[in-house]
């Protein structure tokens, strides 16, 4: 670990009940227990949050905003700590899963309920000598006697030696004190105002007073079976337009938030999909676009009552197409758009005049910029750079230099402003997409505890949110080539399965689910359903797909540790063992083996938020990196044909190099597909073949091959496939892929949440000390 700063190393020792936890080494000394149990980092900063606050009920959300606030964590990880916790406190037996300790309080958080007390190292050294000045022999350990303890409250800071620490202490003692006066007296008179009687409150009521229900923040309009997306609240919260892709079509509708009554807001054209409703600042139309069979597309503007739609751009071979209103409602702001009316970067359209103009602001060669939106005020302007691994940023409304707000490489589902200095936005987090909010002041992250969301939309004027919730269920089949009606099912659960990656020796298989409960590794012989398994002691990424060593015995997975980092692990998955890999990137994301086991590729996030395309040899005492590529999103080892298969950030298309990467190999394969979004549904097949999924038509998962003009084959009519990885048998005879077993979208609607800022009190201090990694 780490050294501990000067402040701090006076602090070493924290007694709960008849436990004694040392700080410094995280371990904790349960009475009766033959040896001490060492804590995660994450695990000592939850303790050290309850000790803070001990008798009184933590919440989740305080557990996360102190412990985890660089992060977004899901409840697992917390859970997790917790469990930790209860099994170290009660390692001595006394207490069984350590309940007399550690109480959990239903969907709220947890109370420590044990007494606490500090040990000051001074006072302890103080008696040591002292009983030394006593003894000739120097002995301390008989004469000393017990050290004497000092009660701690929750608002108090441990006790330091010397004048300095002991007035250091006294003033953060009434400086606490004073904070928590002043945060309990605010929340008793917002207690005691009286809420607003409006239409959005007659829109979020359940008919009985009570927003949602006790068990959710929020309540589903358009509950039916078929696809709502793309939800869009007007200023007012009063109706949102969405598109209804029931029929297999999309048609836009729009409804009352208090209602399940829905119209047709415009009628489309034979074969046309009219998606992307966006609202007018005034509320009187509605922006949207049109694709049409022939692969043509166009911007449209229509009253919010209905009526004739006027064009506004043409967009044919726009890829990932995104656009919102100017705040003075006189024209759109477009994200990067592709295609022959396309340019990168941001750009406003006049409406009137059908001028365009570029935004002029700080951005990388490759970037794609995504989604861009007004803030209420019209005076910031924030988009999402690199939907696929990217994050939200935020500039002056005019342009100029972009800062970050959210960190780590994520996979985004959607955005929007809640007021002037916060948003809310969507992220695939496991086997789900979770809403998020970030305070862009303080930068505290809050989960929004809304289960499968995606795409919000924030009234303007209201307080209302809007949002898709989408819960599927995905199974593993494999599915035959010459007869995919006769596609067979594979471990069947009530869980979500996703990724599945057939072994070279075409006997096993690696795959992520939830179907214990926790998000988790899993490993099978085919035909051996007893074999069956999960790979314990990490958390894999839902993002990138596993990769099989030639001699199919161990695997590369990217994942997460019980602290929430990124890695990359070398997996054992028949034995259940691992390792993380010491891979020296920032933040990596995905990782395959090279012509040898020591020859890595690995996409990942660096220092400076450049994804690159790296080849390591980790051969010897360290990883050297021998070529590099930037931009990449997706890698591929191809080792028929000794050939690097990689996907662009910037562009759609699939693009292969030789085993160094060098630049001279550069060679385009495709210049369309993988799309920007799907460009995880490819997979190499035998003897060099590359195999993509889509949906096309009447088709929801179509099988093509990239690398020869080739009938397509339809592998399933309705279910559609997961897009996050599936696999082609060594003999090329099948796929195995996720397919969903039931599926549907619905929009949900809560009220905005408050601002996720709010002073840290407690322990944070701590954090920059206990959090970092054992060296």
């Amino acid at each position: 670990m780490e050294p501990i700063d000067s402040d701090l190393s006076n602090i070493e020792r924290l007694h709960i009940g008849d436990c004694l936890i040392v700080l410094p080494s995280r371990e904790v000394h349960a009475p009766g227990a033959r040896r001490s149990v060492r804590l995660t980092p994450k695990a000592i900063g939850v303790l050290l949050v309850l000790a803070r606050g001990a008798g009184n009920v933590v919440t989740r959300d305080e557990l996360f905003a102190q412990v985890w606030p660089d992060t977004l964590p899901t409840n697992d990880v917390l859970t997790q700590a917790v469990t930790q916790l209860r099994k170290a406190l009660s390692a001595g037996g006394a207490f069984p899963q350590g309940q007399e300790y550690i109480e959990t309080i239903a969907k709220t958080g947890y109370r420590l309920r044990a007494p606490v007390a500090w040990e000051p190292e001074d006072e302890r050294e103080a008696s040591a000598v002292g009983a030394q000045a006593q003894e000739p022999g120097g002995s301390a350990v008989a004469a000393a006697g017990p050290a004497p303890v000092v009660e701690f409250s929750s608002a108090a800071a441990p006790p330091r030696s010397g004048f300095w620490r002991r007035a250091r202490r006294r003033l953060l003692l009434a400086a606490g004190l004073l904070l928590l006066f002043s945060s309990l007296t605010m929340a008793w008179l917002l207690w005691q105002r009286p809420a607003p009687e409006s239409a959005l409150d007659a829109a979020t009521a359940d008919g009985t007073g009570v927003v949602g229900s006790p068990q959710r923040p929020y309540r589903l309009i358009t509950a039916r079976q078929g696809f709502g997306t793309f939800p869009a609240l007007s200023p007012d919260g009063a109706l949102v337009a969405f598109a209804d892709e029931s029929d297999g079509g999309s048609t836009l509708k729009v409804q009352s938030t208090g209602s399940t009554t829905s119209a047709t807001l415009v009628k489309a054209p034979a074969g046309a999909k009219d998606r992307f409703p966006a609202w007018s600042p005034d509320g009187r139309e509605i922006a949207f676009a049109r694709f049409r069979a022939d692969g043509s597309c166009e911007v449209l503007v229509v009253g919010a009552t209905g009526g004739s739609a006027r064009r506004a751009t043409a967009c044919d071979g726009a890829e990932m197409l995104s656009f919102s209103w100017m705040p003075d409602g006189r024209g759109l702001v477009f994200g990067s758009m592709t295609g022959r009316h396309g340019a990168p970067g941001i750009r406003t359209l006049e409406l009137a005049t059908g001028r365009w103009t570029a935004l002029d602001y700080e951005r990388g060669e490759g970037d794609f910029d995504y989604a861009p939106r007004y803030s209420p005020s019209g005076h910031q302007l924030g988009f999402i750079r690199n939907p696929q691994v990217g994050g939200v940023w935020v500039m002056a409304a005019d342009g100029g230099g972009a800062r970050r707000i959210t960190s780590g490489s994520a996979e985004m589902r959607g955005w929007a402003w809640l007021d002037e200095h916060a948003i809310v936005f969507g992220r695939r987090i496991d086997s789900e997409s979770r809403l998020y909010q970030v305070d862009l002041r303080s930068g505290l992250l809050k989960d929004l505890g809304v289960d499968d969301a995606q795409s919000p939309s924030v009234a303007g004027m209201g307080k209302l949110l809007a949002f898709v919730h989408r819960a599927p269920q995905f199974g593993l089949f494999r599915v035959p080539l010459d007869h995919p009606e006769r596609k067979e099912r594979l471990f069947a659960s009530m869980g979500r399965d996703a990724q599945p990656m057939i072994a070279p020796d075409g006997q096993q298989l690696v795959f992520t689910s939830n179907r214990s409960g926790a998000f988790a590794l899993w490993w099978a012989r085919l035909g051996q359903p007893d074999s069956l398994r999960p790979v314990e002691g990490f958390r894999p990424e839902a993002r990138q797909s596993p990769d099989w060593l030639a001699d199919s015995q161990q695997v590369l997975v990217s994942g997460r540790d019980d602290d929430g980092r990124p890695g990359i692990y070398e997996v054992t998955p028949e034995q259940g063992q691992w390792k993380r890999l010491p891979v020296p990137v920032g933040e990596p994301l995905q990782a395959v083996y090279g012509p040898t086991a020591n020859l890595v590729f690995v996409i990942g996030s660096e220092d400076d938020g450049l994804v690159t395309l790296s080849l390591f040899d980790r051969g010897g005492d360290r990883w050297r990196r021998l070529a590099q590529v930037p931009g990449a999103s997706q890698v591929r080892y191809d080792r028929a044909t000794q050939r690097v298969l990689f996907t662009r950030l910037a562009e759609g298309g699939l693009w292969s190099a030789d085993a160094a990467l060098s630049q001279a190999s550069f060679r385009e394969l495709s210049g369309e597909v993988p799309t920007r979004w799907r460009f995880r549904t490819w997979a190499l097949g035998a003897e060099g073949a590359v195999a993509y999924l889509r949906q096309d038509g009447g088709c929801a998962v179509q099988l093509s091959r990239l690398d020869q003009s080739q009938p397509s084959r339809c592998l399933e009519a309705w279910a559609a496939s997961a897009t996050n990885g599936f696999s082609v048998a060594p003999d090329g005879d099948a796929v195995y892929v996720a397919l969903a077993v039931s599926d549907g979208t619905d929009i949900g609607i809560m009220p905005v949440p408050e601002s996720a800022s709010r002073p840290s009190l407690g322990v944070l201090k701590w954090l920059p000390v206990l959090g970092k990694p054992d060296s």
